[in-house]
């Protein structure tokens, strides 16, 4: 992390806590340093994925920054132990590795967005604070990759359940954001076609979240595609 930002930025990200997880002391400490400046509250960061996995239970960051290549666990790892124990974090994966398939399996495992290190200091802050807000975030060229993917499990038939409860009736409103989140398109985009604030799209998708009893986007967009309202 090269560019600098000046802390007193409008709109600057206080009170959203991070934690920073790298095995490379160097970097871990240049990208805590930059989200602190920008106003974040940066609440611990971790070499080793058992080191993370421990300090974010302790610490409950609201985002998590997350390498792959972690010594002894690995990041993907790492995700799905602290996502599935609190399916309110938000995990942005910050890696090397553009590869298509480390990119699909930390999404698999729960992680709202993947950037690369390449990225500049700047895009490292917006993608944290966007990430905050549960916007997913990724590197130009992968979203496309992520919604492909979103659409082939979509077609996956999904596991029988016996006695499936009749499916919760959703708000005209409601059913109009998950229709846009299921086409891709990101929080902010959603507010200015539907003219509404990025918070009450933010409040849609959680009470949407909260009536269908899923966890996060994967499985919101997952569910939107197989009943074609990415089509509509």
């Amino acid at each position: 992390m090269s560019e600098r930002t000046d802390v007193n930025e409008p709109n600057a990200p206080h009170g959203i806590r991070v934690m920073v997880v790298d095995d490379h002391p160097m970097w871990r400490d240049a990208v805590a340093r930059d989200l602190a400046a920008a106003g974040f509250d940066v609440v611990a960061t971790a070499g080793d994925g058992p080191e993370a996995v421990r300090r974010a239970r302790a610490t409950t960051p609201d985002v998590l920054v997350l390498d792959l290549n972690l010594p002894g666990m690995p990041g993907v790892q790492v995700c799905k132990e602290l996502v599935g124990a609190n399916p309110a974090l938000r995990v942005m994966v910050l890696s090397a590795s553009g590869e298509h398939a480390d990119v699909l399996e930390a999404v698999k495992s729960g992680a709202t967005g993947y950037l690369l290190k390449s990225a500049g200091a700047q895009e490292l802050i917006d993608a944290v604070r966007r990430t905050a807000a549960g916007d997913p975030v990724f590197t130009p060229g992968l979203a496309g990759l992520v919604l492909g993917e979103y659409r082939r499990l979509a077609t996956d038939p999904a596991p029988a359940a016996s006695d499936e409860p009749k499916a919760p009736r959703l708000t005209d409103r409601e059913t109009e954001v998950l229709r846009l989140v299921a086409k891709g398109l990101s929080y902010k985009q959603i507010a200015e076609r539907l003219v509404i604030s990025h918070r009450t799209v933010q409040n849609h998708v959680q009470n949407t979240l909260g009536k269908l009893q899923l966890h996060n986007r994967v499985e919101l967009v997952r569910y939107a595609i197989e009943r074609g309202l990415d089509d509509a």
